[in-house]
């Protein structure tokens, strides 16, 4: 084994492709492609690498250094001349092609006919901005030439929008491959590679949103703050120079919308609260940025969910890493290079027992959704919260056969994630109440508790980390 954990979702898929290559197709096209989009260092190009290695067949693997287009071209004559294709050397054999076109054409003479292979092309986002031409050249490649070979053309991505776009009608890549979305490690994953209790194992998923390059320097065992402790030592560390290069790649022109982002990240949920927040921005600025952060996926925007219609949007961090980093390292990051780490940690503790409960939900949300079919009741195939512009009530979790205006609430839920205080009659009481104003839950609605250290109230579907954790397994 190499240590690898987690993935078997993506590398059945990428197996599955393979098979289909070589099966080949009734049209006598048995090439495919793939589109592969993801958050930067969420582990993409390793999955593909791992997926190559237990493949053992022919490949290039090519990453693009968004320089220039020439940069580009040579480099990816480079990669193919050294791969382990059957005729790589041809391209030893010529100049650097000048063009997509005549290199993708030179690309599919090196291919072999009669076994499958695979041809990655990585980070193709910046192919695509240093060459208008480049999709066209891809699409015509494709057509005449890569889908009559026993190919699979893997196409890699972490700008997530201009990924989701490439297979949009009217551009030319269009319903040519498959796509596939790699998401963060899973708080299970998180679990099995640092042998964490479950408890723990969220705590680590909440800093590190899953990333592997993190996990992969927090040591074996290590709860929480001993692994702090030695990341704020360290100016270096994954978890300080992830969240700054995200950000440097994700917005490189797009200021206002960082500005909004950081505002975002420290814990203004509303519309009108971020505007103030980010500087007294006009509706139509704070707007344009809401639009531009939740279409690449940064910021989810979310209505409260009951039988009633309502229009309190809130605003949150929808990249689980993110979520954290702007909340604490981000404006800590000199500090830890003055050798004030332990400043920053001191931060963390005072706040993390309200920043995670806020933190967490969404992730519990998820855990509630992937147990739905075994644990809740019937006909829950939506889960969210409810809340009103005062926030009397504020609901943690709501179950509903659909949403945002469900016809049926199916459960009301609470949260309480706080270390040695379980979720007893108190809070039971308080949940009653609650469900009391909910639109669309009587007295006769199921009730649901989500503990981190357990529940001792009775009438309540408790759940534990313990049975969270087991959603993703």
């Amino acid at each position: 084994m190499n240590g690898f954990i987690g993935r078997r979702t993506e590398l059945s898929r990428l197996d599955a492709l393979t098979h289909a290559v070589q099966a080949g197709g009734r049209s006598g096209r048995p090439g495919r492609a793939v589109l592969i989009r993801g958050r930067r260092r969420v582990g993409k190009s390793r999955l593909v690498e791992e997926f190559l290695e237990r493949a053992e067949i022919p490949h290039v693997f090519f990453t693009a250094v968004g320089g220039s287009r020439e940069e580009d071209l040579a480099g990816f004559a480079t990669e193919v001349a050294a791969s382990s294709l059957p005729e790589a050397a041809r391209f030893a054999e010529f100049a650097t092609p000048q063009s997509w076109d005549a290199a993708l054409g030179l690309l599919a003479t090196a291919l072999p006919t009669d076994r499958h292979s695979v041809v990655v092309l990585d980070e193709m986002p910046y192919l695509v901005r240093e060459d208008p031409a480049f999709e066209g050249a891809l699409q015509k490649a494709f057509d005449r030439n890569l889908s009559k070979l026993p190919v699979l053309l893997v196409l890699i991505g972490s700008d997530i929008a201009m990924m989701e776009k490439l297979n949009t009608y009217g551009r030319p890549f269009y319903q040519r491959g498959t796509e596939m979305v790699v998401p963060p490690l899973t708080p299970h994953d998180v679990a099995t590679m640092l042998d964490l209790h479950p408890a723990d194992a969220f705590d680590a998923y909440l800093v590190s949103g899953g990333l592997p390059l993190i996990l992969e320097e927090w040591p074996h065992g290590t709860d929480l703050w001993g692994y702090l402790r030695q990341a704020l030592r360290m100016p270096t560390s994954a978890l300080l120079v992830s969240g700054e290069r995200s950000l440097a790649a994700e917005f490189p022109t797009e200021a206002q919308a960082r500005t909004v982002l950081g505002v975002i990240g420290h814990g203004e949920r509303t519309f009108t609260l971020i505007g103030r927040a980010a500087g007294g921005l006009n509706p139509g600025s704070v707007t344009r940025s809401l639009d531009f952060l939740t279409g690449r996926r940064m910021v989810a925007a979310e209505l409260p969910l009951s039988t009633r219609p309502s229009r309190e949007t809130r605003y949150r961090i929808d990249d689980p890493y993110l979520r954290f980093w702007l909340s604490f390292i981000g404006s800590g990051i000199p500090a830890v290079e003055r050798g004030r780490g332990d400043r920053v940690l001191d931060a963390i503790h005072t706040s993390w027992t309200s920043w995670r409960g806020r933190a967490i939900e969404p992730v519990i949300r998820e855990a509630l959704w992937r147990l739905a079919d075994d644990r809740l009741p019937e006909d829950t195939n939506a889960i969210g919260g409810y809340w009103t512009r005062t926030n009397n009530p504020e609901i943690d979790l709501i179950g509903a056969d659909r949403s945002p205006i469900a016809k049926k609430i199916t459960f009301v839920g609470s949260i309480k994630w706080l270390e040695n205080k379980p979720f007893d009659h108190r809070d039971l009481a308080r949940l009653i109440t609650h469900r009391s104003q909910l639109p669309g839950a009587d007295d006769d609605t199921p009730l649901v508790a989500v503990a981190r250290s357990n529940c001792t109230a009775e009438g309540v579907l408790g759940f534990t980390p313990e049975d969270l954790i087991n959603a993703w397994s």
